[in-house]
């Protein structure tokens, strides 16, 4: 297919970190909003946005942990939200939008990932519902704020994609659930939602990106067995990492803060990033993103089954 998964020559790489790819930006006056931006990737996304000059909105499922992460860093600002419950979505919405404020920035950056089989709302699976569907929401909600913004908006994707396409006959995993399997449909669900944004959105001034952020250990780990993570290769049986690929929170941080900030995307959208870089396509092994996470066909036609789930589309 005709993609523009092509490299543009950043000038950043695996190592750069997100302090690095904003050094020269200027955020002041800027609103960001950062899913889950007060643990891990999250965290130093917060960080470095506030120290560039935005203003953070970090909604949290659990505001006061959130509150205790983000102390010291100034200009951040903490509400309410819980993914996986779409009245909640509403509701943080509603209090955002009442605040009569635009979005600049928001990166959905919000995650679970390999967890025992769960069901929330009417038995949708954890996954799939919280990663994606949450978000979907969520910015069909904030779209009077991001529209007025001109934002970009940032669908954290991963890798993972790679452990599946869209299961469009068992989207819930009623006919039986894997983990990884799971995790991998919400990752290419986050990608394929950046394709469509982007193409519904554009015409308005909004452009949305994708990414894999890197391997990095933070608590999305959180509901891996220590003896998984050590026969994967990622840490020793101290807990100690041991893959060299791995990147800090510092470098984890960085795709997606280029995604959402750099001058060297104007006119870009809809693509996966990588390594602070426009990603190429893959169907090996190689690194890139797999062309069924990118499919524009498939991208619109997750975005009228997510609207139908969720009851929720600005565009309809």
């Amino acid at each position: 297919m005709s993609t523009p998964q092509h490299k543009i020559g950043s000038g950043f790489g695996h190592d750069s970190t997100a302090d690095e790819v904003l050094r020269g930006i200027d955020l002041s006056g800027k609103l960001a909003l950062v899913t889950g931006g007060y643990s891990g990737l999250g965290l130093e996304t917060t960080r470095a946005l506030a120290k560039a000059g935005a203003h953070v909105v970090v909604p949290a499922r659990r505001p006061a942990a959130a509150e205790e992460a983000l102390a010291g860093i100034d200009d951040v600002e903490v509400d309410e939200l819980d993914l996986a419950d779409l009245e909640s979505v509403r509701s943080f919405s509603e209090r955002f939008l009442a605040s009569g404020r635009t979005i600049d920035l928001q990166i959905d950056n919000a995650a679970v990932m390999a967890c025992p089989e769960t069901r929330v709302g009417p038995g949708w699976e954890a996954q799939f519902a919280t990663n994606h569907l949450g978000h979907f929401a969520l910015v069909n909600r904030l779209w009077p704020a991001i529209v007025d913004g001109g934002a970009r908006v940032v669908s954290v994707s991963s890798s993972g994609h790679r452990r599946s396409d869209i299961r469009w006959d068992d989207l819930q995993f009623a006919q039986g659930y894997d983990k990884w399997t799971a995790y991998g449909q919400a990752k290419t669900a986050n990608a394929l939602f950046a394709v469509q944004l982007d193409a519904l959105g554009k015409d308005a001034g909004v452009r949305a990106f994708t990414l894999h952020p890197g391997g990095i250990l933070t608590p999305l780990q959180r509901h891996l067995p220590r003896e998984e993570m050590v026969a994967f290769g990622w840490i020793d049986e101290q807990g100690d990492p041991l893959n060299p690929g791995f990147k800090t929170p510092e470098q984890g941080a960085a795709t997606q803060v280029w995604a959402a900030t750099s001058p060297q995307l104007e006119g870009e959208g809809g693509v996966f990033l990588d390594d602070c870089e426009v990603a190429e396509l893959s169907t090996d092994d190689a690194p890139g993103v797999r062309p069924y996470a990118v499919d524009p066909a498939s991208a619109a036609r997750l975005w009228t089954i997510s609207a139908e789930l969720t009851g929720v589309n600005a565009f309809g």
